[in-house]
């Protein structure tokens, strides 16, 4: 038998690389292999909470870096494991308890013949500014399936809760129909499939299998890009599904015209129906995810932690959420409440770097965007195709960066600052009439924001 304590130091080496070292300390310290057998891995951990977040967030990784040092293993449970003394010698209990007897953070278990997790609900969804136009047109496909916004294309950045919304979607027609049939799935497993069906010669079974569904949901459509079969076999499903007024819908970091190496035909099929965004929550909203989390766990903290959170941790929901965990982990092992200076510590070790942008950086990032020389931007022309482009990056200048209206036109060509503030202006009034313009914008952003960060401002 292979030695424990070796499995799981190999993989812990894995583990490390993809996770921050603050969170790594966290949520790592004091676990380890107490069993191997039978092609399952035994994970012992200190308590409910951490056995908890571990399968909740990190059991991909684990189950991937435990196999590839042992290839056998088919599979990681996590027990909560005692040291204690018993007849005067160290004697380690294990506790096996199933995931749903846990009272915190219940992750129940994904369906295996939909794929739906039923945690994911419109119930447990919290709607703010920045998400209330998808969720209400999510639960206008839910009213109306096959016919009201088909396909819904939801895209936005990492852990705002595409993935929450659109299996709420899910469960919510299971609740009212529970005879339709219904599959999530990713597109990296969509195309897996796809590829052990030619290799085993079954692409008639595969077939069969996808067309059946009353509604089809894929998440991450953006790794399909590129795979040029898959992305056929994908085209000639939806019209199959789409012609027979199945439901289908789909999440992506991006809108279907900023996904590269898409196919056109699939590009126009998806920008065919409904195409909403998730924007990043608002400080407002941010305070009522945390609260909200709170109250589910019952478990209170002071008012300006909360607060002093809500308004540092600005990127993601996933983020915001772990950051909350992290707090509370440190404040169960403590048994007491953090103060804000440890607060700010753990925040700091814990989040991203915010980046600090120069002009150079928008200016470049705003002339790949449009497919433009960086140096037109400098002159003075008036090519409709270079003054747009020159437009948002006065406008982005202004407003993110707080840049002077002077500062800008000297920048920019030595221009008038009458100009900047003509162009600043222009847009602000062009947003609110111009969605298209508006995801434009935020896309330049994140790509701004989500290149390797520099310095974290506290």
């Amino acid at each position: 038998m292979t030695d424990t304590k070796t499995i799981w130091e190999s993989a812990l080496v894995e583990i490390e690389v993809g996770v921050s070292k603050a969170n790594f300390n966290t949520w790592f310290k004091n676990t380890f292999v107490s069993k191997h057998e039978d092609g399952t891995v035994y994970l012992s951990v200190p308590n409910a909470f951490v056995k908890d977040w571990l399968a909740t967030k990190y059991h991909k990784s684990i189950l991937r870096a435990v196999r590839n040092n042992l290839p056998s293993v088919r599979s990681v449970e996590y027990v909560i494991s005692k040291n204690h003394l018993e007849n005067g010698s160290d004697t380690t209990v294990i506790e096996k308890r199933t995931f749903n007897e846990q009272l915190k953070l219940q992750e129940l278990e994904v369906n295996r013949d939909d794929g739906i997790n039923p945690r994911y609900t419109f119930e447990n969804f919290i709607v703010g500014s920045f998400n209330e136009t998808v969720h209400a047109a999510s639960q206008a496909v839910v009213k109306n399936p096959g016919m009201a916004y088909n396909p819904l294309f939801i895209y936005g950045g990492t852990g705002l809760g595409k993935t929450h919304l659109i299996q709420a979607i899910g469960n919510q027609i299971k609740k009212l129909n529970p005879n339709k049939k219904i599959f999530y799935l990713t597109s990296e497993k969509f195309t897996i499939d796809y590829v052990d069906a030619i290799q085993n010669n079954k692409v008639h079974i595969f077939k069969e299998k996808y067309r059946k569904y009353d509604l089809f949901v894929m998440d991450d459509i953006q790794f399909i890009a590129g795979k040029t079969k898959t992305e056929e076999e994908l085209f000639h499903l939806f019209n199959c599904l789409y012609e027979n007024n199945k439901q289908i819908v789909f999440s992506s970091d991006k809108a279907p015209k900023h996904i590269p190496q898409l196919e056109d035909r699939l590009r126009s099929r998806f920008e065919g129906g409904m195409i909403m965004e998730i924007a990043k929550p608002d400080f407002e909203s941010r305070l009522a995810i945390l609260r909200h989390k709170l109250g589910f766990l019952g478990l209170p903290l002071p008012s300006e932690t909360v607060e002093f959170i809500a308004s540092v941790v600005q990127e993601n929901i996933r983020e915001l959420e772990g950051v909350l965990n992290s707090v509370i982990c440190q404040t169960e092992l403590k048994k007491r409440d953090l103060s804000l200076t440890e607060v700010k510590q753990l925040i700091k070790n814990s989040v991203r770097p915010q980046k600090i942008l120069s002009i150079k950086d928008v200016i470049k990032t705003v002339a790949d965007f449009y497919n433009i020389e960086e140096k037109t931007l400098y002159e003075k022309t008036r090519r409709k195709e270079v003054v747009k482009p020159r437009q948002i990056v006065m406008y982005i200048l202004r407003e993110d960066l707080s840049t002077s209206y002077p500062h800008i036109g000297q920048k920019l060509g030595g221009r008038d600052h009458t100009t900047v503030i003509h162009a600043c202006e222009k847009i602000k009034r062009d947003l609110k009439n111009n969605s298209l313009l508006g995801q434009e914008i935020d896309q330049i952003k994140t790509i701004l924001y989500n290149e390797p960060q520099q310095v974290y401002m506290m």
